[in-house]
Formats: structure tokens, C-alpha cells, sequence
């Protein structure tokens, strides 16, 4: 069985430019997976108004707070 590397050497010039592209964006993706971790220091922020408001009367009001 060949290897990668032997088959792409079989392809053409302009199907290897789009090996490579291709392999890019897969280093590119995978990189970008890392990049950040999830943030949830917003939790439990709304608690004070959970005897005020219904569920979805408090996400109505925090849409309204943030001005969206």
C-alpha cells in the first residue's frame, strides 16, 4: 500500500495545491478548537429576580437590560 506521501506525489501540480490548501485548513481548525475555554462566570448572575419573574419573563428582562 502507498503512502500518503507517494500518492500525492502521483497527483497532478494543481490537485497537490489543493492537497495542501486542504491540510491547512485542517491544522487551521484544529487550532482554533483550543483556543479558548468557555467562560460561565455569568452563571447564577439573575438569582436575586427568580422569585420575582417567571423563566421566561426574566429572559425577556435580560434582553431588555442588555439592550437587545
Amino acid at each position: 500500500m502507498n503512502t500518503l506521501e507517494d500518492m500525492i506525489k502521483e497527483l497532478p501540480p494543481d490537485l497537490k495545491d489543493e492537497v495542501r490548501d486542504f491540510v491547512q485548513f485542517l491544522v487551521e481548525k484544529r487550532t482554533k478548537k483550543h483556543g479558548r475555554k468557555l467562560r460561565q462566570d455569568w452563571a447564577g448572575g439573575l438569582k436575586d429576580y427568580r422569585n420575582q419573574y417567571t423563566s421566561l419573563e426574566l429572559q425577556k428582562k435580560s434582553l431588555d437590560w442588555r439592550g437587545d
